[in-house]
């Protein structure tokens, strides 16, 4: 894979990981009353959650490409509509000052949770969202490249996953260990929510349309 193609990804997934949602409230709020650890657990289990997902989508979407090549245009047609949604939706929230979750509130962490079932909500939480797929089809497909020399789709996606995890766990980590200590006060503040909201719109509008020129 070109290295430059791998850290625009990883540069992308930094910026969109440090974008406050529904799998960084939950951790928050899993720090927020069990303490530092009770934070890490709840980002290790949303990153084993990423994991199932990435095995899943590598090994679908490589045997789909693989079967018939034509459709990683067709899935890149369809990834470009659902980031350009998602532009829209994040900026509409920005611009409201919203400091929820956009797609949803977290769910409550009661003060009295074992850390095991800290771990076992947490990767559960992240494989029962839906979005998560999606977003794995919409976003991935661009960093992929094909032809002679280049690895085969799956081993790609599982290179990309693998990356995405990594940093994920990284910003998630660091969120947990800060909330633990610091409460999740930072994280709720307007400027800095909409900040970080206008800047994850601005990407996933750009994404969308290289998908388009990449398909065209």
């Amino acid at each position: 894979m070109d290295p430059a193609l791998i850290a625009a990804f990883a540069l992308a997934v930094l910026l969109l990981s440090l974008a406050p949602g529904p799998d960084m409230l939950f951790i928050v709020a899993n720090a927020a009353a069990g303490g530092r650890r009770a934070g890490l657990v709840a980002a290790l289990g949303m990153s084993t959650g990423l994991l199932g997902h990435t095995i899943a989508a590598a090994f679908g979407l490589g045997m789909l490409i693989s079967a018939a090549p034509q459709l990683l245009d067709a899935i890149r047609v369809a990834g470009a509509v659902f980031l350009a949604y998602l532009a829209y939706t994040t900026l509409r929230d920005s611009r409201r000052g919203r400091d929820a979750a956009p797609s949803g509130e977290a769910p409550p962490a009661p003060a009295a949770r074992s850390l095991r079932r800290v771990y076992t909500m947490a990767t559960l939480t992240n494989l029962a969202n839906p979005k998560v797929v999606l977003f794995y089809l919409a976003f991935f497909p661009q960093f992929l490249t094909t032809g002679g020399g280049a690895l085969p789709v799956t081993a790609q996606m599982l290179l990309l996953g693998g990356l995405f995890i990594v940093i994920g766990l990284l910003v998630d980590g660091a969120v947990g260990v800060a909330a633990g200590l610091l409460s999740d006060r930072l994280l709720r503040r307007g400027p800095v929510r909409r900040w970080i909201d206008r800047a994850s719109a601005a990407i996933f509008g750009a994404l969308a349309a290289r998908l388009v020129l990449d398909a065209r």
